[in-house]
C-alpha cells in the first residue's frame, strides 16, 4: 500500500474547548505519523484559497468568519491509506450522525462546530497541504515502531 498523505485542521471550536490534545492522541494511536504542525490564526489569504470552490455561496463569508475566530492547529499526517482512515477517525460531518467512538461522535453536535476538517480526497489533499504548508515545512522521517504498525 501507498503511503500517502493528508491535511486536517482542528477548527477553533475544538482549540477553544481544549481538545488539541485529544483529537490528535486519537488520531496517532491509529498509528498515523504527524509529519507537520502550525498553532496559528488563518488569514483570508489561506482561507480563500482552501475554501476557493465556496466562494460566492450564501454560507462562504459565515465559514470564513468561523475560522478566523480564533486560533487553528494545521497539520500534515503520513500513512497508508491515511485520509480514508482519518476521516472514519473523524466521523460524518454532521457531527449528529457522526458514530460513537468518532471525534465528532463522541465530541460535537453540530454541523457549524464539526471540531476538525480533513481531506476528502488524493487531490484535495494535495491542494490543501500546499496552501498551509511549504516542502520544507514538511518532516520525512521513520519511526521506531512503524515496523510494528506496518507490514
Amino acid at each position: 500500500m501507498a503511503v500517502e498523505r493528508t491535511f486536517v485542521m482542528i477548527k477553533p471550536d475544538g482549540v477553544q474547548r481544549g481538545l488539541i490534545g485529544e483529537i490528535i492522541q486519537r488520531i496517532e494511536r491509529r498509528g498515523i505519523k504527524l509529519v507537520a504542525m502550525k498553532f496559528m490564526n488563518a488569514t483570508d489569504a489561506i482561507l480563500e484559497a482552501h475554501y476557493a470552490e465556496h466562494i460566492g455561496k450564501p454560507f462562504f463569508a459565515g465559514l470564513v468568519e468561523y475560522i478566523k475566530s480564533g486560533p487553528v492547529v494545521a497539520m500534515v499526517w503520513e500513512g497508508d491509506n491515511v485520509i480514508e482512515t482519518i476521516r472514519t477517525t473523524m466521523g460524518k460531518t454532521k457531527a449528529h450522525e457522526a458514530a460513537p467512538g468518532t471525534i465528532r461522535g463522541d465530541l460535537a453536535l453540530h454541523i457549524s462546530r464539526n471540531l476538525v476538517h480533513g481531506s476528502d480526497g488524493a487531490e484535495a489533499a494535495a491542494r490543501e497541504i500546499a496552501i498551509w504548508f511549504s516542502e520544507a515545512e514538511q518532516i520525512s522521517f521513520t519511526r521506531n515502531t512503524d515496523g510494528w504498525i506496518h507490514e
